[in-house]
């Protein structure tokens, strides 16, 4: 008797996510799991997908993500979802969903949109009825299965987030008293599903810590089996001595280490690349667990306010607004600003997302050349901006080396994240100016390592399914196997590629024709199906 599936995948090139050769054949799947794989003659399905030409392989896995609450927003997830991402790695660079205690506060561009409630609780929102409408990681959690998302989520716990919970945005070191506090209060989200800690290291209150404060929170993490990823304190002019920071970090700790956005930032700091995979080569020989992650690019994105001098950035965004409004403050951080660097090197520094209506015309404009426009200097274009958006700008950062992101790509242990949270091309997540990467991190990289020979097309998928799976000890995924979790993506790989520019950002990529989350399929036709089936999902190792 033939056997029986739901869904039969027939005739494509399957690479199974371990970097082994592709072949041409069928995949199979019942319910939410992959229920056979190989040559399937005689087998029926009630639905079958012909896959002539095209690659059959595990969902992608963005190894670093920011969409925590924009899944609330927008569960389709279409930006993602539309490059053949089937699970997100969210909570990253020091900021999380939750816990929200204390003074913790979501980022601005968070903060400021409208949340869903939980059906039959009593939360509330601010007083203009935007921000978060929970508290705790199981909230958080319980409004994620509420709308469904198409996506899985993997939550790691931003220590920013702890720190501003229990001490504010002091910008000093914690006393044993309230390490203890941090340390609770990340036991309790790690029981309710988080996965890990990040921090962010280069931001308020973060950059504050000390090397034992991160310590005692990462051993926690360790014990429990979970993961640590970090932005690092510098990734230019410090980068050696803040990497050897994470690297003793998992020695002392025993905690697996995923370096975020692995990069070597300006010009000056490209040769320190050598020293940089020596360090880590030599952590992994002494048994330390060390992965990256990287996007497909030679610019990162940021808030434009990581800019301003450290004492114009203490003290929580109410604090940092108001020295902005000050005018003869004002005056002194644009002057700082225009003594740090020469007028052409805010070149390499672009407007990215806006808010207020009089600065959409600078979006995707250097600093340079609005401050040339307006007979400005860069210091007070930055400040004028900031004033008159609140501090909610966003930015764009060139100066990476196109040369070292290959050397970084060719190291195995590298995987890819977009570093970018979803958007759409409607709604809420349609207003702002994002990188690049929101729509295209996945098929830029496909493109990069095919054209330019890079890696095997196997190899490739590996860095994106397998190595982040087994990365972030996510049981069941990341391979094309019988019984494995039916997170699939079939595309063409002559047409893949993205679409997306820093001019026009909102953009889908091409050449992803469907993708399946736990055997739903919920993107075919260029478009989100409607149908989802994404799971909140835990780190097991």
């Amino acid at each position: 008797m033939a056997a029986t599936f739901d869904i039969l995948i027939r005739n494509g090139l399957v690479c199974d996510g371990t970097g082994a050769p592709a072949w041409t054949g069928d995949v199979a799947i019942s319910g939410d799991r992959i229920a056979a794989v190989g040559h399937l003659d005689g087998a029926c399905a009630a639905q079958v997908v012909d896959a002539a030409g095209l690659v059959v392989a595990p969902g992608f896995i963005d190894a670093h993500s920011h969409s925590d609450t924009y899944l609330l927003l927008e569960p389709d997830a279409p930006s993602k979802i539309s490059q053949g991402v089937t699970t997100e790695i969210c909570g990253q660079c020091g900021a999380s969903a939750a816990p929200l205690v204390g003074q913790a506060r979501l980022p601005a561009d968070w903060a400021a949109q409208r949340y869903p409630v939980k059906r039959s609780a009593r939360l509330s929102t601010g007083a203009d009825g935007t921000g978060p409408t929970w508290s705790s990681v199981a909230e958080y959690r319980a409004l994620l299965e509420q709308v469904q998302p198409a996506v899985n989520t993997v939550l790691l716990i931003g220590h920013n987030t702890l720190r501003a919970g229990v001490m504010g945005y002091e910008s000093r070191g914690a006393t044993a008293d309230e390490l203890r506090s941090m340390q609770r209060h990340l036991a309790q989200a790690l029981d309710e599903g988080g996965s890990g800690l990040s921090t962010g290291l280069v931001y308020q209150p973060g950059r504050y810590a000390s090397a034992d404060e991160v310590l005692g929170l990462a051993r926690m993490v360790a014990a429990r089996g979970g993961v640590y990823a970090s932005h690092m304190r510098s990734e230019g002019d410090q980068l050696l001595e803040a990497l050897d920071e994470v690297l003793d970090l998992g020695r002392a700790s025993g905690v697996r280490v995923q370096v975020s956005h692995l990069k070597t930032s300006h010009a000056h700091n490209w040769g320190k690349l050598d020293a940089v995979f020596q360090r880590i080569a030599a952590a992994q020989r002494q048994g330390v667990v060390v992965h990256a992650d990287r996007y497909p690019y030679l610019a990162g994105a940021t808030d434009l306010d990581i800019v301003l001098p450290d004492w114009a950035g203490r003290g929580g965004r109410e604090v940092v607004l108001a020295r902005v409004a000050d005018a003869s403050l004002r005056a002194r951080i644009a002057a700082e600003l225009d003594a740090e660097r020469e007028p052409d090197a805010w070149e390499g520094v672009m407007i990215g997302g806006t808010v207020h209506p009089d600065l959409r015309v600078w979006r995707g404009a250097t600093i340079a050349s609005v401050a040339q426009a307006t007979g400005r200097t860069a210091g007070t274009v930055i400040v004028d901006v900031l004033r008159l958006d609140e501090l909610r700008t966003g930015a764009f950062f060139f100066g990476m080396s196109e040369a070292n992101l290959r050397r970084i790509y060719a190291q195995p242990w590298v995987m890819v994240g977009s570093d970018a949270s979803i958007r759409a091309l409607q709604g809420p997540l349609r207003a702002d100016h994002p990188h690049p990467r929101a729509y295209g991190a996945f098929p830029r990289f496909l493109r990069l390592v095919q054209d330019e020979g890079l890696l095997t097309l196997p190899e490739a998928i590996r860095r994106l399914t397998s190595l982040p799976a087994d990365a972030f000890g996510l049981q069941g995924r990341g391979r094309v196997v019988p019984a494995a979790l039916a997170d699939l993506v079939l595309f063409d790989p002559v047409e893949i590629c993205d679409q997306a520019t820093f001019a026009a950002p909102h953009v889908y990529s091409r050449g992803v024709r469907q993708v399946w989350v736990n055997g739903c399929n919920s993107y075919e036709h260029g478009q989100c199906t409607g149908r989802r089936a994404g799971r909140m999902l835990q780190s097991r190792f």
